[in-house]
């Protein structure tokens, strides 16, 4: 199921729905395919994400990824230095599950921008996962 509100308003990106939308051998890849067909709103993620992405769909596939950035398909914010002091704690504090850098820069976006929605197929991971004052993250994939 796919959250309405979410639709039109700002989502962040996780990695999991890029890599099963861009990989029709995966099997989230339909309901993928319907999430982002219906999404109007901005789509927002982190240079990490983008990374983890390419890195994990077939060879062939990235640069076709990397033109529907290029193109507005997905807004990349950047991860300065400073945001770092947040990120690197966060890893420590979540190493049980283990927390990896994509995911942490997402949460560190999401502190930063007031977007809580998210698009994540990391149940589990961003179930557990609090932005500093115990507020969660909003999976609009559930």
């Amino acid at each position: 199921m796919i959250s309405a509100p979410a639709l039109s308003s700002p989502v962040l990106i996780d990695t999991g729905p890029l890599v099963a939308w861009f990989d029709r051998r995966d099997p989230d890849h339909a309901f993928c395919s319907r999430f982002f067909a219906a999404a109007s709103g901005p789509l927002i993620s982190t240079w990490p994400v983008l990374t983890e992405v390419c890195h994990l769909v077939p060879a062939e596939v990235a640069p076709r990824i990397l033109e529907w950035v290029q193109l507005g398909g997905l807004q990349l914010a950047e991860l300065p230095t400073a945001a770092l002091l947040q990120v690197g704690p966060w890893m420590r504090q979540y190493a049980d599950l283990p927390m990896d850098l994509a995911d942490a820069s997402l949460l560190w976006l999401a502190h930063q921008s007031g977007v809580h929605a998210i698009a994540t197929l990391d149940r589990r991971d961003f179930g557990v996962y609090r932005l500093p004052g115990g507020q969660a993250l909003v999976n609009v994939l559930i």
